[in-house]
C-alpha cells in the first residue's frame, strides 16, 4: 500500500512538471513571437553609442598643504603619468576626479570663482581646459608636469609638509572625431557634489577603476576603457539631473527645448531618412521659417549643417568599426550613393571615406 501511495504521489509530481514546463515552452513561443518593438533612440543616447573613451591613465594625487597644480590647456601630454598610453593629444583630454581625503579648491579658466572640494565630490573638466587644484585660492599653482612622477609610478607625491589631501584621479582620451560633439555636450567643468544622489554610483565605479589599474589582469584594458565609458556617462547623467546653469544652454537646452527637441529626436532615431527643413519643421509643429530661426539660434548651425555633421560622425564609426562596403553605410546615413556620400565626407572631413577607413586601420595595427 505503501509503495502505491508513492508511486501515485511521483506520478502527480510528474504531471505537474510536465504541466509547467508546457506552460513554459507555451509563454516562450509566444515571447519570441510577438512584434518586435523598435526603441526609441534619444540624441543623448546615440551621442553615447557613438562616442567611447580610446584610453585612459589613472593617477593618485597624495598633496599636502601648501600645494598647488594647474594645467594648460595647451600642456604637452608630459603633464600626464604614463602619457604614453594616450592616444590622442591633449586637447582631447578630459580629466576627471574625485577628492578621497582633506579638501582643495579647484579654479576653471571661464568660471569667475574658485570651487571648494570636499571628501567624496567628484568633477569632470572638459578637453581643452585649463585649470588649477590647491590647498587655498591664494597658493601659487605649478605646472602638472613638474609633479609628474619620472619612475613610471601613478601616485603624485607633491607639497609641503602640511594638511594632506587625496584625489584619485585620471584623463579619458577620446578620438579626434568626438572633439566636436564633446563641446556640445559637456561644459567646462561637472561638478557632482558628495551630497548628490548620483555620487554614489561615481564613486563605486571610480573605485573599480583605481583597482583595475592598479592590480591589471587578463581582460583589463577591455575593463578599464568600458569603466571609462561608464563614468564619462554617469558624470553627464548627474549633470544633467542637477538641472544647472550649463544644461540652460547650447545642445543640452535644444534637447529639452519642447519643440526642437522633438526634431533633434527624430534626426537621431532615423538618421538616414531623407530629411528636409520642411519635414523636419513638420516633425516639430513649426512654420519652416520659425523653425530654421529657433533651431539656428540654439545649436549655431542650421538644421541640414547639423544633420550631415551628424551623418558623417556616425560613418566614421561604421568606418572604424565594422567592414561594410561603402555603399552600405551610404545607405545607412541617407546617402543614395557612395558618390554623393563621399563627396559629402571629403566637404566636411578633408578626406575622402577609404582615407579615412586606412588611417583609421593603420592606427589600430600601429
Amino acid at each position: 500500500m505503501l509503495v502505491i501511495l508513492v508511486s501515485g504521489s511521483l506520478e502527480l509530481l510528474l504531471d505537474s512538471w510536465r504541466s509547467r514546463e508546457n506552460c513554459a515552452r507555451r509563454w516562450l513561443h509566444k515571447l519570441s513571437n510577438r512584434p518586435k518593438r523598435r526603441l526609441k533612440l534619444d540624441p543623448i543616447t546615440d551621442l553615447f553609442n557613438t562616442m567611447h573613451v580610446a584610453s585612459v591613465v589613472h593617477a593618485r594625487l597624495e598633496a599636502t598643504a601648501p600645494w598647488g597644480l594647474m594645467r594648460e590647456a595647451e600642456d604637452t601630454k608630459e603633464a600626464v603619468p604614463h602619457s604614453s598610453a594616450l592616444k590622442h593629444s591633449p586637447s582631447q583630454l578630459a580629466h576627471f576626479g574625485m577628492v578621497s581625503r582633506g579638501n582643495c579648491w579647484l579654479s576653471v579658466k571661464g568660471i569667475l570663482d574658485p570651487l571648494p572640494l570636499t571628501g567624496g565630490d567628484c568633477f569632470l573638466l572638459a578637453p581643452a581646459s585649463t585649470y588649477a587644484l590647491r590647498d587655498n585660492p591664494r597658493t601659487r599653482a605649478r605646472s602638472f608636469c613638474e609633479a609628474a612622477p619620472k619612475n613610471g609610478s601613478n601616485v603624485i607625491h607633491y607639497g609641503g609638509g602640511g594638511a594632506p589631501t587625496t584625489i584619485i584621479s585620471g584623463w579619458l582620451s577620446f578620438g579626434p572625431m568626438s572633439v566636436k560633439p564633446l563641446k556640445r555636450l559637456l561644459p567646462e567643468l561637472i561638478l557632482v557634489k558628495a551630497d548628490q544622489a548620483q555620487s554614489l554610483a561615481l564613486h563605486a565605479t571610480l573605485q573599480l577603476l583605481a583597482s583595475e589599474m592598479a592590480e591589471p589582469a587578463p581582460g583589463s584594458e577591455v575593463m578599464v576603457n568600458r569603466l571609462a565609458d561608464i563614468l564619462f556617462i554617469q558624470c553627464v547623467r548627474a549633470h544633467i539631473a542637477s538641472s544647472s546653469e550649463t544644461c540652460k544652454s547650447g545642445w543640452l537646452r535644444a534637447i529639452f527645448d519642447p519643440k526642437i527637441g522633438v526634431a533633434l529626436k527624430a534626426m537621431h532615431e532615423r538618421v538616414g531618412n531623407p530629411w528636409t527643413v520642411e519635414t523636419l519643421a513638420a516633425a516639430a509643429g513649426m512654420s519652416r521659417s520659425a523653425f530654421a530661426l529657433r533651431f539656428k539660434e540654439l545649436l549655431g548651425e542650421t538644421p541640414l549643417e547639423y544633420l550631415t555633421n551628424w551623418r558623417m560622425y556616425k560613418a566614421t564609426g561604421s568606418l572604424q568599426e565594422d567592414d561594410r562596403k561603402l555603399f552600405e553605410i551610404a545607405k545607412s546615413v541617407g546617402y543614395d550613393s557612395d558618390a554623393a556620400f563621399s563627396k559629402a565626407f571629403k566637404r566636411v572631413l578633408g578626406v575622402t571615406p577609404k582615407e579615412y577607413r586606412r588611417s583609421a586601420t593603420e592606427a589600430r595595427r600601429s
